[in-house]
């Protein structure tokens, strides 16, 4: 690893789609990069765009200076209208599409520029996650590394009809396009370092990719943030969901099983998060009778899901499409068991020491799994508290936001050596 001397002298700049603790998912990482080099003391700019400042300018009020916002135009908005009727799958491959290409234009002239004017060592795109989409960042006047990255998932074998088989379709030729696109925005094919999860990503990169493939987990913990609590055994048993409400979070499954288990011991449910599924998600809480023991809680701020968190016993992620999963890491910094499922990004982070992983064979097995595994350890908290310590020992080895800035410094330093040796 460079040192500590060394990595000050380093001159960074990020460049992302969106940069925000409140969209939810992905957004996030970039944030994570910035706020952690520049408590390193590393000279660190931003490229994002336009519709993340209301959050950025209060929340880095002293690092202004070192944030540069790709314009929002009227077009990508009206885009962004045009989609809403459309399935999610289909909005990603078209309006959002063309609308990120776009704004991939100007922040490409940007990033072009900042190179030049701050004689800038590395450029780093840390999202999208997704190993197909097209980059436009190359040829910018140093050496570029993009990701991690993490994708390459379908659904469950027995969830093959979750989706409309049109949307299906329409999927499948997005990513067999991709590989045009890919061509057309060259980034991935021509970035120095590209970063990977998994080698299930590796596989879904572009054909065509010259620069090195290296292995390092997109999610991490602040284990500031994310802390052990209390966790005393009471009654009722607190279980706890936190994601989007989104049909493929599972969270509909989630409350079948949650009524299983309400009928056979006391327990409570935090639901925390919000999205387009809510209103029906309530609904088939009010049908199960369920409204005394489920709370949706909406959208809430890291440090308030830090203490829900740390208040609860158990955790449940039921999703069927989760390629990472940072919940998951959260969870285990907050010395929680977890039960999710045996698929995508969950099952990189769980082992039997820490948590249980169902089998997503089918809507009802799932819901089968669920019930069992809630019950298991809501009636052996021994096991739970063991899981709950493993979970946290693993975050702290494996998934620490620390760890993992030092080690993209030394893939920084490795790409800029390759970038002059070459």
């Amino acid at each position: 690893m460079p040192s500590r001397d060394e990595s000050k002298q380093l001159r960074v700049l990020l460049v992302a789609e969106n940069a925000s603790a409140k969209f939810g998912g992905e957004a996030i990482l970039p944030l994570h990069y910035f706020r952690l080099l520049r408590q390193r003391g590393i000279e660190t700019w931003l490229v994002v765009n336009q519709r993340t400042q209301y959050e950025l300018t209060p929340a880095l009020a002293t690092e202004q200076h070192r944030i540069h916002f790709v314009p929002d135009t009227k077009f990508r908005q009206l885009l962004e209208r045009l989609g809403r009727p459309f399935p999610a799958a289909v909005k990603h491959f078209t309006f959002r599409l063309w609308g990120r290409l776009l704004s991939g234009i100007r922040a490409r002239r940007i990033v072009r520029r900042l190179v030049k004017e701050h004689r800038i060592d590395i450029v780093h795109q840390p999202t999208p996650v997704s190993p197909k989409e097209a980059s436009l960042i190359f040829h910018v006047g140093a050496p570029v590394v993009i990701g991690p990255m993490n994708g390459g998932i379908t659904y469950p074998p027995g969830f093959a009809d979750f989706q409309n088989r049109w949307v299906r379709r329409f999927i499948g030729a997005g990513r067999t396009a991709s590989h045009l696109l890919n061509r057309l925005a060259p980034g991935k094919l021509r970035a120095a370092t590209l970063l990977v999860a998994n080698p299930r990503t590796a596989a879904a990169l572009p054909h065509g990719v010259h620069g090195e493939i290296l292995t390092l987990v997109e999610n991490a913990v602040d284990l500031n943030l994310w802390t052990l609590g209390t966790h005393v055994p009471d009654v009722p048993c607190r279980f706890v969901f936190s994601g989007r409400l989104i049909d493929w979070k599972g969270v509909q499954y989630l409350i079948d099983a949650f009524a299983a288990v309400s009928q056979k011991l006391p327990a409570t449910l935090d639901i925390l998060g919000d999205g387009p599924m809510r209103k029906s998600l309530e609904k088939k809480t009010v049908d199960a009778g369920l409204t005394a023991t489920v709370k949706f809680h909406g959208w809430l701020p890291q440090p308030v899901c830090a203490t829900l968190l740390g208040s609860a016993d158990i955790f449940v992620l039921p999703s069927l499409y989760e390629c990472g999963g940072a919940v998951v890491l959260e969870a285990m910094a907050s010395g929680l068991p977890v039960i999710a499922t045996n698929w995508g990004g969950p099952a990189d982070y769980l082992d039997s020491s820490c948590g249980l992983l169902v089998e997503p064979q089918s809507p009802g097995a799932l819901v089968a799994h669920l019930t069992d595994a809630m019950l298991k350890l809501a009636t052996d908290a021994p096991l739970a508290r063991q899981m709950g310590a493993a979970g946290r020992a693993k975050v702290e080895r494996d998934f620490d936001w620390q760890r993992k800035i030092d080690q993209i410094l030394q893939i920084y330093s490795d790409t800029i050596d390759r970038a002059r040796s070459g």
